[in-house]
């Protein structure tokens, strides 16, 4: 039963990140950001993953996608409609390829269900996360917290002065 979980909660986690490049509006691709982003949390489960699953669901589904949201609200039109074409998406297209044969070619060597698979407990989950990867784990959110107030500032540069 799981390799046919994990391969739906793949195919949804494939279509909503076609869907996000591919779409013309971007608040869709927001909205298929976040299918993308629920299959990735979906995944997690099967892998036994509880805590990241439970974070992909609440930071990343939750709180990037509305932070998202409000940065594509704060657009100017006329800024958005001048981004809209990127002249190098041959280049990206060809870097998308690239990275999907690898990823396939290296799926074919093994199968992901032929390991034994256990569950980390809460207790040592934080003890790892807080002892050795606190100042990871802060300076994480640090970059966040300049993105936003980058993300506001770009938003309101030009505007009227209060």
């Amino acid at each position: 039963m799981t390799p046919v979980v994990f391969y739906i909660l793949a195919a949804i986690c494939l279509a909503g990140a076609l869907g996000v490049v591919m779409t013309r509006n971007v608040v869709y691709a927001a909205l298929l950001l976040l299918l993308a982003l629920l299959g990735v949390a979906g995944l997690y489960l099967v892998l036994l993953a509880e805590f990241l699953a439970l974070v992909q669901v609440l930071i990343y589904g939750g709180a990037i996608i509305i932070v998202a949201l409000f940065v594509i609200m704060l657009t100017k039109q006329e800024e958005f409609q001048a981004m809209r074409d990127n002249p190098q998406w041959p280049l990206a297209a060809l870097a998308a390829i690239a990275v999907f044969v690898i990823l396939f070619l290296s799926m074919r060597e093994g199968s992901p269900f032929a390991s034994e698979r256990g569950s980390l407990g809460f207790a040592e989950l934080g003890d790892t996360l807080f002892a050795q990867w606190a100042v990871p784990f802060e300076v994480a959110s640090l970059v966040l917290l300049v993105a936003l107030i980058g993300a506001i500032v770009i938003a309101r540069e030009g505007g009227e002065e209060e």
